[in-house]
């Protein structure tokens, strides 16, 4: 009998998941963090008016949600996902250890996003101005980049993550 497995959200998943899960707890992936360093041409911008998304990035930490996923809803979860992450190939989709934060130290395998530093669409590190000029110029199939941005800032704090460039995002828009 297969066994429920993890999905790890760090940006818009955290506060729209869109799937059905059993359970959602505070959980860190270790050898990425979050960044807005990917050009979004479907679901915060167009490829005209590229709006940014966050992807996870090599290196660091990030503090962000893991959500427990009944087995017999893998398949579903897993489909849905791919539609909604790999409309553009981005994301390498792959299994890392995430460790829950709410216990005694447990870690758990989790589906994740890490961004694909080789894609058209990989930004990179921008600088803030840079940052700003795209998320208020991004609007796509999703919704406006501001929305996506202030969103996530809220989702955050809600967590008690501090995230300093979206906050400084945040606060311009």
């Amino acid at each position: 009998m297969a066994s429920d497995f993890w999905v790890f959200g760090y940006g818009s998943l955290m506060w729209k998941p869109g799937f059905e899960f059993l359970e959602r707890r505070p959980a860190r992936l270790f050898g990425a963090h979050r960044a807005l360093c990917v050009y979004s041409h479907v679901h915060r911008g167009t490829p005209d008016k590229p709006g940014l998304v966050l992807g996870l990035d090599r290196g660091g930490a990030c503090r962000g949600v893991a959500f427990r996923v009944a087995s017999k809803k893998r398949d579903a979860t897993i489909d849905y996902l791919r539609g909604r992450e790999q409309v553009t190939g981005i994301y390498r989709e792959t299994e890392r250890p995430v460790d829950l934060l709410d216990g005694p130290g447990e870690r758990v395998r989790a589906l994740c996003y890490l961004v694909d530093r080789g894609h058209a669409q990989y930004a990179g590190r921008l600088e803030h101005e840079a940052l700003l000029q795209h998320v208020r110029q991004g609007h796509g199939r999703s919704g406006a980049g501001r929305d996506y941005v202030l969103a996530t800032v809220k989702e955050l704090e809600a967590l008690g993550i501090r995230d300093e460039t979206l906050e400084w995002l945040a606060a311009r828009l």
